[in-house]
């Protein structure tokens, strides 16, 4: 069994800054692709940022150039740092990996989710 638990979200005024974390527990092999995901009242989840092991990153547009993704592979570990808020960065935010097991099929699985408010 594995587990996604997220830390850091918070209530935050436009212009701040936020570091969001995602630790990874359980027994398995790997951790391949690492992704945040967000999702405002009355609206789909969407992609936030991904990274992969080998560290390649892509990102919403609408993030591109405010917030960095990054990984510690050593602490099973990953973060969004999250600055120059936006209002419209208010939303439910979720951490999401898929993990590699000996022998068995690749899980993915996703965190509880940690909300973000920023606060115009």
């Amino acid at each position: 069994q594995v587990q996604l638990v997220e830390s850091g979200g918070g209530l935050v005024q436009a212009g701040g800054s936020l570091r969001l974390s995602c630790a990874a527990s359980g027994s398995f092999f790997s951790i391949n692709v690492m992704g945040w995901y967000r999702q405002a009242p009355g609206k789909q989840r969407e992609l936030v940022a991904v990274i992969t092991n080998g560290g390649s990153t892509n990102y919403a547009d609408s993030v591109k150039g405010r917030f960095t993704i990054s990984r510690d592979n050593a602490k099973n570990t990953f973060y969004l740092q999250m600055n120059s808020l936006k209002p419209e960065d208010t939303a439910v935010y979720y951490c999401n990996a898929d993990f590699f097991f000996v022998g068995a099929d690749v899980q993915n699985s996703w965190g509880q989710g940690t909300q973000v408010t920023v606060s115009s």
